[in-house]
């Protein structure tokens, strides 16, 4: 097989590379139709696709791809546009799609952090053994919080300049 030339896609490496990354993140735990449809919208030249379009791309229904978009769209990593003169729906990376995600995660991250700080109280504090390992938790959940919002915030000054 020849060699595409610079600037020129091999649709066959793209479409391998969409389902190795999707794997990979299933691997790390994201669920594995989001990812693929996530890897397709980031692997697409155009700047949204249509659900069609996209259940056409990875050859799957259209079920699987609206129960994708939507989870994607929870999380940040997908908008949601009306196609001009359609009844239809396109779907897109929002503008820093990484930095959105993280913010998403940040949240998270915070409000789990909050309920384990529930936990702790009703485990009599950090006096018991459950108390000490529920607070480990939230300790750590905000200190990753911590850390999330301090990296988005030089990812966002360093992209700014």
């Amino acid at each position: 097989m020849a060699t595409p030339a610079r600037g020129e896609r091999d649709e066959t490496a793209v479409r391998h590379f969409v389902e190795h990354m999707a794997m990979t993140l299933a691997d790390w735990g994201f669920p594995r139709m989001p990812a693929r449809v996530l890897i397709a919208l980031m692997s697409a030249d155009e700047d949204a696709l249509t659900a069609a379009e996209l259940a056409e791309w990875l050859d799957v229904s259209p079920a699987a791809i609206s129960g994708a978009v939507r989870y994607l769209m929870h999380v940040g990593l997908v908008v949601r546009q009306p196609a001009p003169g359609s009844r239809r729906d396109r779907y897109r990376l929002p503008d820093d799609a990484w930095y959105e995600a993280s913010l998403v995660k940040g949240r998270a991250l915070k409000a789990v952090a909050d309920v384990a700080a529930d936990g702790v109280a009703a485990l009599g504090g950090g006096a018991t053994p459950s108390g000490e390992r529920v607070a480990e938790m939230r300790d750590f959940l905000l200190f990753c919080q911590a850390e999330i919002d301090g990296l988005v915030e030089r990812w966002r000054a360093r992209n700014a300049s």
